[in-house]
């Protein structure tokens, strides 16, 4: 089947496109190509107008679509509206001739064709993200309750016994979490199940006890998703492609459906979501693969690999092409993201990493572009200062009020968006809190809120309670909760911090809540004599705890709501303690046996923002920048992927969280716990790969896999970096700290980009 070549839209639609994107377009006729664009050059633009080309051409039957395919819902919303506007121009009705889909609802769409197939039933579910970190969690768990002396080889000799025991209490269960996440990703990324791999286990001369502590976790896990009759994310991938290859009338029929295929944010795919769009494409098929190896961030978390794209775009069968213009920066921080690209390729210490960025530079844009450069007023600034992490956090907080300060005497029309980005979450919830204490309010685009974090940590310490009845620690800590208000009552504190210290001192806690004839501790502490206010309110705490008690036996959504009505008052607490009540039913209907110490820890983990906790960020469908104008905006290096700001903050751009593969630097993934600086979740995926290797000669070395993640997290914090200068328009602000311990030290990018700013003015 061969298809006539598409012809341009209207004219006045070809006029807003730059010389580049045009070329895209007029040069796309037949079989694959790959487009490299770079940060701002209107891809989705173009992509867009692709797309709206070939409907409005008349080459697609009446059944015939263009399939776009994009990674997020947002994008996939974005990428709708942009073709249904262009079409609608020219009087088609949206929604015709084309298809949007992210990659995994592509999965979904194919395996539900047919799930029968693939072995489900046709009512098969899809477990969240969420739930299915919740079930690998008691999956590791079971392994450490299973296997109490698994790790003791790989502890650190030096570790005192107290030290020991609380790696194996609190460091080790989360460990062994990380550990079962990569490895059943990465099983699942090659296409076996625990029995196949089982069966390669077995038959090996010697055994890889990494990889088996993986297989058992990867056969637990499957257990619980088989007894839910559901599949997680990843199984889509794996099962739509198991169904094209099962199904050759599928794969002919969905072929003919779809002639074009549009793949954005082709960087981020893996191995089987290439694999399975190479399939829809066939022999016959157009497909177009747009992204920006630069943009390459999410290794750590997925199996998502940028060489398959590069891959790709250097097969003699693709004709490449780049989008190198961009409006979005100035040219000063143009300037600067293209040095970062010149020194990695070129003088980067360590010469096996200098693949992590690839060419072409941004290109600022020419004389009567539609979407011009801002204007360059060299506003970047590199703080050499030495920082301690305290000290960036109150040296930037300094900063951000002046920037509010001049914010506020705007019109709203001329405020700046501005974006401060980090690492983690926890850190930015961090400067967020410190922030709103010097009366500013930020904009948070975390895992969690600060507002849900307060009301989640204010209910799990009311539940702990609840599940130590007998401690009087517990108790004064939910007292606190309950009388939280009065922090902000300088009459008040004295008589609530009385109260505390009294509950403090009870040595048996039934004797308060509970007293029996002589045994009645208030009564017994004279407090109605000598502070009269003391025993009154700990006498409505009583009647309050007893009330908490009587809940307690209630289903654990209602125990929340019970609680909820005694600690809150505010409508926003109130809303989220009733979403928490329904995320906790949800856990304990999971996991009929989870009693509430293991609910409060399902709790606790969200208010330490250790998990996502959906429905309460405005990155669930999108973020607008613009909506947030004379605001500051806290959020992730990661979640800043697709968005821009007039004004960006880069933090802690030091080398244990910007390392070089410098002989001193640090690496996260490396416990301190563990012998040898040995990354386990690496040596447990290296251990995976020999398993599976066809090679006799091919066998698992210590150590090595450890070295070869150390490079990789260079490759993906460099682009990380990259990523970050390219969120701002006008202008940045990078700074570092000292790290926890002291020793931190300015990473090796941040000296070479901090010289050449030096250098330049």
């Amino acid at each position: 089947m061969t298809y006539p070549t598409p012809e341009p839209q209207s004219q006045s639609s070809w006029d807003k496109l730059r010389p580049s994107q045009r070329e895209v377009i007029a040069d796309f006729q037949t079989g694959w190509m790959g487009i490299s664009a770079v940060p701002g050059s209107g891809k989705t633009f173009t992509l867009s107008h692709l797309a709206a080309d070939i409907i409005l051409s008349g080459n697609l039957d009446l059944d015939q679509e263009v399939l776009v395919v994009t990674m997020s819902n947002s994008a996939a919303n974005n990428f709708a509206a942009r073709i249904g506007d262009l079409i609608r121009a020219d009087d088609m009705l949206p929604g015709m001739g084309y298809r949007v889909r992210t990659l995994h609802g592509l999965a979904h769409d194919i395996v539900r064709e047919r799930p029968g197939l693939v072995n489900l039933a046709n009512d098969f579910s899809i477990i969240d993200e969420r739930e299915a970190e919740s079930i690998r969690e008691q999956v590791a768990l079971t392994f450490l309750r299973a296997n109490p002396g698994f790790f003791e080889a790989y502890l650190n000799p030096d570790l005192s016994e107290f030290k020991r025991d609380e790696v194996r209490s609190r460091q080790l269960p989360r460990l062994v979490k990380d550990i079962a996440t990569s490895f059943i990703r990465s099983a699942k990324d090659r296409e076996m199940t625990p029995e196949m791999l089982w069966q390669r286990l077995d038959a090996l001369p010697a055994p890889l006890p990494l990889a088996e502590m993986g297989c058992l976790m990867y056969q637990e896990y499957q257990r619980s998703l088989n007894y839910r009759g559901a599949v997680d994310f990843d199984d889509l991938i794996r099962l739509a492609l198991a169904a094209l290859r099962a199904d050759p009338e599928l794969v002919w029929r969905l072929q003919d459906q779809w002639p074009y295929i549009l793949e954005d944010e082709a960087q981020d795919s893996s191995r089987l979501q290439e694999e399975i769009l190479r399939i829809l494409v066939g022999s016959t098929g157009r497909w177009v693969r747009v992204g920006d190896p630069n943009q390459a961030i999410y290794e750590t978390f997925t199996t998502a690999n940028p060489y398959h794209l590069v891959n790709f775009m250097n097969h003699p069968k693709v004709l490449r092409k780049n989008l190198p213009v961009s409006g979005r920066s100035s040219a000063s921080i143009i300037k600067l993201a293209n040095r970062l690209i010149d020194w990695v390729r070129e003088e980067h210490p360590r010469p096996e990493v200098r693949d992590a960025l690839y060419l072409p530079h941004i290109e600022p844009t020419g004389p009567g572009d539609p979407q011009p450069n801002p204007p360059d007023n060299a506003r970047w600034i590199f703080f050499s200062g030495k920082l301690t992490p305290q000290g960036e956090i109150d040296a930037v907080i300094d900063s951000l009020a002046r920037w509010q300060a001049r914010q506020d005497e705007l019109p709203e029309s001329e405020r700046e968006t501005l974006v401060v980005l980090d690492l983690r979450n926890d850190r930015g919830a961090e400067l967020a809190q410190a922030l709103r204490k010097r009366g500013l309010d930020p904009v948070e685009i975390l895992g969690t809120t600060t507002s849900t974090r307060l009301s989640a940590g204010a209910l799990t310490l009311v539940l702990r309670a609840l599940a130590d009845p007998m401690s009087p620690s517990k108790l004064a800590k939910a007292f606190d909760v309950w009388r939280r208000s009065d922090r902000g009552d300088e009459s008040a504190q004295p008589l609530a911090k009385r109260a505390a210290k009294w509950l403090r001192s009870l040595e048996q806690v039934e004797d308060y809540l509970y007293p029996q004839n002589e045994r009645d501790w208030l009564a017994g502490t004279g407090l109605g004599e000598t502070d009269p206010e003391v025993y009154r309110l700990l006498l409505e705490y009583r009647e309050v705890v007893r009330r908490w008690h009587g809940a307690a036996l209630l289903p654990i959504d209602q125990v929340i709501l019970t609680l909820a009505q005694d600690l809150f008052t505010e409508p926003a607490d109130l809303a989220i303690a009733h979403k928490l009540a329904a995320v906790l039913r949800q856990a304990s209907d999971n996991h009929p046996n989870w009693s509430l110490p293991d609910l409060s820890n399902e709790l606790e983990v969200i208010a330490k923002n250790q998990r996502r906790f959906l429905g309460f960020s405005d990155d669930d469908e999108g973020f607008d920048p613009d909506r947030y104008r004379g605001r500051i905006v806290i959020t992730t290096m990661h979640k800043a992927k697709g968005l821009e700001w007039d004004r960006v903050y880069l933090l802690s751009l030091n080398n244990f969280n910007f390392p070089s593969g410098m002989p001193y630097d640090v690496y996260f993934s490396e416990k301190w716990y563990i012998r040898d600086r040995l990354n386990l979740e690496a040596e447990t995926l290296e251990q995976l790969r020999v398993a599976l290797s066809r090679d006799e000669y091919d066998w698992y070395e210590e150590g090595k896999a450890t070295e070869e993640a150390r490079l990789d997290c260079v490759r993906e914090r460099l682009r990380l970096f990259y990523v970050g200068i390219t969120r701002a328009r006008r202008a940045l602000v990078v700074t570092w700290n000292t790290g926890k311990n002291g020793d931190s030290q300015p990473a090796l990018p941040f000296v070479e980009l901090q010289n050449f700013w030096e250098s330049q003015f």
